[in-house]
């Protein structure tokens, strides 16, 4: 069967976004986290997104000439979705228009790909309210947004005790924290 991982990039202080610092990854993007993020690219795996975060990140890889664009579009992605119409212009991107509650029981039973969640801040607090996420991957950046912030995710996600299971310290400057979901 296979698992639910929710990957999130954070701040210190739990925000996924925004705040003082708009530069991709707050800026600390360099060599250490371009091999990290290569690494767990490579890992093979379903992206699973909102369509909000589907729309930003095609309109990126589109435009973008990151490194990781190429392995994000061979891998497949299922995006979250009652908006969205096809043909998408994401390559390898399925639609599903079902409640969470419904399809991703039914999609962990297809096989032991995992899927991992980019972005998308609404499907993840869905994910978590249904008992859905297998594991829990923080990637902590050092920095804090404090009373700039517009709100960090972990505060609307209901109580879950989590067990650590790896760490990872990415170019002396990055903290990649990974729990099971209790």
């Amino acid at each position: 069967m296979r698992e639910l991982i929710v990957d999130y990039f954070s701040t210190l202080d739990g925000f996924g976004d925004g705040g003082p610092q708009p530069s991709a990854y707050w800026g600390y993007d360099g060599p250490g986290l371009q091999e990290w993020l290569g690494r767990k690219l490579a890992e093979d795996h379903v992206l699973l997104m909102g369509a909000t975060s589907y729309r930003m990140m095609a309109e990126f890889v589109a435009q973008g000439d990151d490194p990781t664009f190429p392995r994000m579009t061979e891998l497949p992605k299922l995006v979250f979705s009652k908006t969205l119409q096809p043909p998408l212009s994401w390559a390898n991107t399925t639609i599903v228009d079902e409640p969470v509650e419904i399809a991703v029981p039914a999609l962990k039973q297809l096989d032991d790909l995992p899927m991992v969640t980019v972005g998308s801040p609404t499907l993840v607090r869905s994910l978590f309210e249904h008992g859905l996420v297998d594991r829990l991957r923080v990637t902590l950046f050092p920095t804090m947004h404090g009373r700039e912030g517009e709100g960090p995710l972990f505060t609307a996600l209901p109580y879950k005790p989590l067990e650590l299971i790896s760490t990872e310290v990415i170019d002396g400057r990055l903290v990649s924290l990974e729990y099971r979901v209790s």
